[in-house]
């Protein structure tokens, strides 16, 4: 990679493919678990994985003509890489929790898919197995030159594996929207649950603090009945909602009795519960920050559509809402996050973990074992935030940069608390300083401005790029990608990202298929509301844009 960040092994040029061929273009898995032979096995969903989640085995019939009775054999497990040079044989001894969960579910495991390496990226090109591309439009005709756009990051094999179908469902994990703005590039739905609700056990960590399990898929539906379940059920049943299920092994998994103590004061945990008119009793924030200059005008004009349809076809209110500290969210967030990281892969070293470099000498004797193991296993990305975590966890620069990202961590929290109109269960209320809030803002009463359910803004501040461009970012320039999803991230919030189809505002045929991603926010532990409410955003967009 350059000095101005270039991935390796990225060269493009127009070619043309057939769909199959495209297909390979793609690059989304990096290994494929072996196809069914002999009886098939049953299964409700087939499912794809992220491969910094440890998965064991795939369980299939050894022989075409197995009889049903005979058990199933077991299959060497699919290796959990990072889509790094240094994990590129390493082959887990124990799966990661959410895995096995889905599997109780009723899951078929097709494969681990590809991403930036360790999760440090935003478009899935920091990969030891080559960059990532999202599938070509469909409405184009498949000898044409084939643009290849980003897939986002990093989880961005995931989300081209729900696009293409080849998974119903898939597994990221969300630092700071690694699932949500691939799901906004790819036209996918990404969710982002409450912090501590999906175990991460047997998930590689890159900042322990902000990691989150997500999930993907083509709608909300799926992810909604995975996560809040059908009612009924016991311990991994079909009814059984991923948010009852407390994991000892995680320490920031909750605990049951903060679940249920949670679960208490929200809305849709409970099957009985009506969801009639869902829309009509939801105030909607329009974040003032948000609309930020570097914000696409395509997207901004999708974002003000669909806030108008809410409010006048479907009863929603719609106001506008301050979030005084989000201009200073991205800087906190690429500080803790690369600090928190350079502890995590210090293990890394080529004896611990990872592979050694046997061309040099023992640092006992005076060699570079630790230092040419780990220079020849990361990529320049991940070296990058390691050097930059590193740096800001020193003596000289602690207190002038870590210490003060995570005050301004604590800022951001407290902003999305005091705009929601739930309290988060887990801190004291909190009040406006009416000094903060922009002029703009209204007053419901002398206490302070409107509060609301959730907030609506996009995912991302431009469409997808072309892969021929990311190689002329600059490192800076990608990490601008997240500066809409961070936020959540910090605050440990549910977020979910749907697509917003460009056809009304498109000036040519290419973009007409084209989507933005939409995001909504939640306080903490509303996931249950917000995928309703998503669900309904969704069809209500889909169905007023199929009319017109």
């Amino acid at each position: 990679m350059s000095a101005r960040g270039r991935p390796q092994g990225l060269h493009l040029r127009p070619v043309c493919f057939s769909r199959q061929q495209q297909r390979r273009l793609l690059n989304h898995f990096i290994s494929k678990a072996p196809e069914q032979t002999g009886q098939p096995i049953p299964f409700r969903f087939t499912l794809a994985v992220k491969d910094n989640i440890a998965t064991t085995t795939a369980t299939v019939n050894s022989s075409p003509t197995s009889a049903s009775s005979d058990p199933p054999q077991p299959t060497p497990a699919l290796p959990t890489t990072c889509a790094s040079h240094f994990l590129s044989t390493y082959r887990s001894p124990f799966e990661a929790t959410i895995v096995s969960q889905l599997r109780a579910r009723g899951a078929r495991l097709v494969g681990k898919t590809n991403l930036d390496e360790f999760g440090m990226g935003s478009h899935s090109t920091h990969s030891a197995f080559g960059a990532v591309s999202q599938p070509q439009s469909q409405s184009d005709p498949p000898g044409n030159n084939l643009l290849q756009l980003s897939a986002g990051g990093s989880s961005g094999g995931s989300a081209v594996a729900v696009a293409t179908g080849e998974a119903d469902v898939a597994l990221g994990t969300d630092t700071g929207g690694s699932v949500r703005l691939p799901a906004a590039y790819c036209g996918v739905v990404g969710f982002k649950p409450s912090y501590g609700m999906l175990s991460r056990y047997g998930v590689v960590p890159y900042a322990n603090s902000l990691d989150t399990v997500g999930l993907l898929a083509s709608g909300v539906g799926r992810i909604r009945e995975l996560i809040v379940g059908g009612g009924g059920g016991g311990q991994g049943g079909e009814g059984h909602g991923l948010w009852e299920e407390w994991d000892a092994r995680d320490p920031t998994s909750l605990s049951v009795a903060a679940r249920r103590r949670c679960a208490r004061r929200r809305e849709g945990y409970s099957p009985q519960e009506k969801e009639r008119g869902v829309l009509k009793r939801v105030k909607f924030g329009i974040p003032l920050e948000y609309n930020i200059e570097e914000l696409d005008p395509r997207i901004r004009d999708a974002w003000a559509k669909a806030a108008k349809t809410l409010q006048d076809e479907f009863g929603a209110r719609v106001v506008p809402v301050s979030l005084p500290s989000t201009r200073h969210a991205l800087s906190a967030y690429y500080v803790i996050a690369p600090a928190e990281a350079s502890s995590n892969l210090a293990k890394y070293d080529g004896i611990r973990y990872g592979t050694r470099d046997t061309d040099s000498g023992s640092d006992a004797t005076g060699g570079v074992l630790y230092a040419a193991s780990r220079g020849k296993g990361f990529g320049e990305e991940v070296k990058r935030r390691i050097l930059l975590g590193s740096y800001t966890l020193s003596s000289k620069a602690m207190d002038n940069y870590f210490i003060q990202a995570q005050r301004v961590r604590r800022l951001v929290r407290r902003d999305f608390n005091r705009v929601f109109a739930l309290d988060n269960p887990l801190h004291e209320r909190e009040t406006f300083d009416l000094t903060d809030l922009d002029e703009s803002i209204v007053m419901e009463d002398k206490w302070g401005p409107e509060e609301v359910d959730f907030l609506l803004c996009p995912t991302a501040p431009t469409l997808a790029p072309r892969l021929e461009d990311i190689m002329n970012q600059t490192p800076v320039d990608a990490y601008m990608n997240d500066v809409f999803t961070v936020p959540a991230s910090l605050a440990g919030l549910p977020a979910i990202s749907i697509p917003v189809p460009l056809s009304e505002t498109a000036t040519d045929d290419a973009e007409k298929s084209r989507t933005a991603g939409l995001q909504l926010i939640g306080q903490y532990w509303d996931d249950a509301r917000l995928l309703a409410v998503a669900e309904a955003v969704l069809q209500t967009l889909r169905s007023t844009t199929s009319t017109r």
